[in-house]
C-alpha cells in the first residue's frame, strides 16, 4: 500500500513538472499562475502560438499584446506566448485554434485562405498600389467585412499584422524584364494561387517547404524564390541567391486570431479589452516591421546583394501577366476587388 502511495505521489510530481514546463515553454516567464498583480491571481491563463523566432516583429507584437492584456485586466488574464513554432506549424495551429487546443495565434492569410476562401482575395498579386493602400483597405469597412467572413470557421479575428511586400530573388541573374524570369524554377508555398501566378509569368513553380529553400537554392534544385526582405535575410537565402528584384507582387497580411471556444469563455468587458489590446499591438507590430524591413535591405546591400528596380513599363507587364489569374481566383469577388481598387 505504501509503495502504491509513493508511486502515485511520484507520478503526480512528474505530471506537475511537465505541466509547468509546457506553460513556461519559450514564453520567457517562470510559473505564471504563482504570480499576482495587485494581489489578484490570474483568472485565465491562455496560450498564444507564433511560429517565428523571438525577435521577429510578429512575435514581439504578440508579446506586446500579452503584456497589454495583463496590464489592462490587472493581472486577471495571463497570455503565454510560445514562439519558434513550439506549438506546431501554422496549419496545425489553425486546427488547434478551431477546436480550442490553442487560445490565440498569429496566422498568415495564406494559411487562413484554405478555411475561408474569401480571404484568398487578399493574396491576389498586385492588389494594392502600395502599403498605404493596403492599410486603408484593411483598417476600413472592407477589412471589417473580411473579419466578419471568419464567422463559422471556429476562430474570431482581432487585428491585422504586417508581413511586408514580397519580391522575387534568384541565384542566376538580375530579373529586369519579364523575359528574364521565364523558365526559372521558382519556389512557392504550397498554394495553388501562388503556383498559378508564377506560371502566368512564364516561370516554373516548385511547391516546397520553407525550411528546404536554402538547400534547394544551393544545389540548383530551384533557381529562385519569393519573399519579404526580413525573411530573405533571416533564412540566409541572400547567401545563395544574391539577385533581388523589388516588384512587390504580393502584400499578404497576417491575422491575430482567438479561438471561438476561448472567446465564448469571456465576458463582454474582457472581450472589449482584448480587442483594444490587439489593435494597439497591431500598430506596434507595423512600426517594427517597417523599421526592420528598411534595416534588412540596407544590411543586405552592404553584403553584396544586387537589387533591381523594375522600370515603369516592366511593372505594367508583370502586373498584366499576373492578373490573368484573377478570373479563376477572384471571379466570385469582383465587387470587393473593384472597391479595393477605388480606395484612394
Amino acid at each position: 500500500m505504501k509503495k502504491a502511495v509513493v508511486l502515485f505521489i511520484g507520478l503526480c510530481g512528474v505530471l506537475a513538472a511537465g505541466t509547468m514546463a509546457l506553460a513556461v515553454g519559450k514564453s520567457g516567464g517562470s510559473f505564471p499562475w504563482l504570480k499576482e498583480k495587485n494581489g489578484i491571481s490570474p483568472e485565465f491563463i491562455f496560450t498564444y502560438a507564433e511560429n517565428q523566432p523571438q525577435d521577429y516583429p510578429t512575435t514581439r507584437g504578440a508579446m506586446k499584446f500579452a503584456d497589454l492584456v495583463y496590464e489592462e485586466t490587472k493581472g486577471r488574464i495571463k497570455i503565454n506566448v510560445f514562439f519558434g513554432g513550439e506549438l506546431g506549424d501554422e496549419i496545425s495551429v489553425l486546427e488547434q485554434l478551431q477546436f480550442g487546443g490553442v487560445d490565440f495565434a498569429r496566422v498568415s492569410v495564406m494559411t487562413m485562405g484554405t478555411a475561408v476562401p474569401m480571404l484568398n482575395v487578399l493574396q491576389l498579386p498586385y492588389l494594392y498600389r502600395d502599403g498605404n493602400h493596403m492599410w486603408k483597405t484593411l483598417d476600413g469597412d472592407i477589412g471589417q467585412e473580411f473579419m466578419e467572413g471568419l464567422k463559422g470557421s471556429g476562430v474570431v479575428g482581432m487585428s491585422w499584422y504586417d508581413a511586408g511586400a514580397r519580391h522575387f530573388y534568384n541565384s542566376v541573374k538580375p530579373i529586369e524584364r519579364l523575359e528574364d524570369i521565364r523558365g526559372m524554377k521558382i519556389r512557392v508555398a504550397e498554394s495553388d494561387l501562388m503556383s498559378k501566378m508564377v506560371e502566368a509569368m512564364g516561370a516554373k513553380p516548385v511547391p516546397m517547404a520553407y525550411s528546404e529553400v536554402y538547400a534547394a537554392l544551393e544545389t540548383g534544385r530551384i533557381d529562385g524564390a519569393e519573399n519579404n526582405w526580413p525573411s530573405y535575410e533571416s533564412m540566409g537565402h541572400f547567401e545563395v541567391a544574391k539577385y533581388m528584384t523589388v516588384d512587390g507582387h504580393n502584400r499578404i497580411p497576417e491575422l491575430q486570431l482567438v479561438s471561438e471556444a476561448t472567446w465564448n469563455k469571456l465576458g463582454e468587458e474582457d472581450r472589449k479589452i482584448i480587442m483594444e489590446c490587439a489593435k494597439k499591438s497591431s500598430v506596434y507590430e507595423r512600426e517594427l516591421w517597417a523599421k526592420g524591413e528598411k534595416e534588412a535591405e540596407e544590411r543586405l546591400l552592404k553584403k553584396g546583394c544586387i537589387v533591381t528596380e523594375l522600370s515603369h513599363i516592366e511593372q505594367i507587364r508583370f502586373r498584366a501577366m499576373a492578373m490573368t489569374i484573377y478570373q479563376k481566383f477572384g471571379k466570385d469577388y469582383i465587387d470587393i476587388i473593384n472597391r479595393i481598387e477605388e480606395i484612394q
